[in-house]
């Protein structure tokens, strides 16, 4: 998979589609959003992993100054969008040049590493292009089968496996997610970390109680709540739990 490839045609999408959205219009998948909103906030993310990257940032004590190295949010969409190209032409240069193994910092405990930002930023720019083009009130462009996998990968093992601090994870069931085009299978313990809904990666020989099955890129919509069709079934608790978990969103 070429992420950089990726990350520049998808945040070049993104851009693309809403340039011509009136400011005002609400972001369906993220409703807090307006379009300008959702444009300043990729351009900002892309602004701020690159700093990550450049200053060898290794702790939270860096941050501040990444903060304070982004520029204020201009008044103009058009503004924006020269920002927005700024900001991901310096994040694609940082990744050029790093390889994945080089230590940085990332807001997920597990993994301070820049294929953290690698992978992270591949399925932000996926997804927020998907949320430009609903905005938009376009179709959703095709994913490719292998970023949705990937995408998958990265809801259970990073985006619903994050558990607070201070916190013990209790199971609650397992899930069975079936790729119904690819053949690809993912076993997810779902539970709740305090009074928060998590999710791991179950044992290779779990008995799930219930069964998502959906194309994989309907997997990918759906776990990251951009939508998607999927066939779920199984036992009330498990789909409870699994709701939750969905439901909850992204950290």
């Amino acid at each position: 998979m070429d992420r950089i490839a990726i990350i520049g045609a998808e945040a070049q999408r993104f851009a693309d589609v809403l340039s011509g959205v009136a400011p005002d219009s609400r972001c369906p998948t993220c409703p807090d959003w307006s379009a300008a909103d959702l444009l300043w906030h990729l351009t900002e993310v892309h602004f701020f992993w690159a700093g990550v990257l450049e200053r060898d940032v290794r702790s939270d004590t860096d941050l501040e100054a990444v903060e304070h190295a982004k520029p204020p949010r201009p008044d103009s969409v058009a503004e924006v969008l020269t920002l927005r190209e700024q900001a991901t032409s310096a994040l694609l240069g940082q990744l050029e040049q790093l390889d994945d193994h080089e230590p940085r910092w990332s807001w997920f405990a597990p993994d301070q590493t820049v294929g953290f930002t690698r992978r992270m930023q591949t399925y932000e720019a996926t997804l927020h292009r998907v949320d430009a083009e609903l905005t938009a009130g376009l179709p959703v462009s095709p994913i490719g089968t292998d970023v949705a996998a990937g995408a998958v990968d990265h809801a259970v093992d990073v985006m619903w496996g994050w558990q607070p601090e201070g916190t013990t994870y209790q199971p609650h069931a397992v899930v069975e997610f079936l790729g119904a085009d690819t053949a690809q299978r993912w076993l997810v313990e779902v539970g709740t970390a305090g009074s928060w809904p998590r999710a791991v990666r179950a044992q290779p020989d779990a008995a799930a109680t219930a069964t998502v099955r959906a194309p994989v890129t309907d997997l990918a919509l759906w776990s990251w709540t951009r939508g998607g069709s999927v066939d779920v079934t199984g036992e009330p608790a498990a789909l409870a739990a699994l709701d939750a978990v969905v439901s909850n969103g992204m950290p």
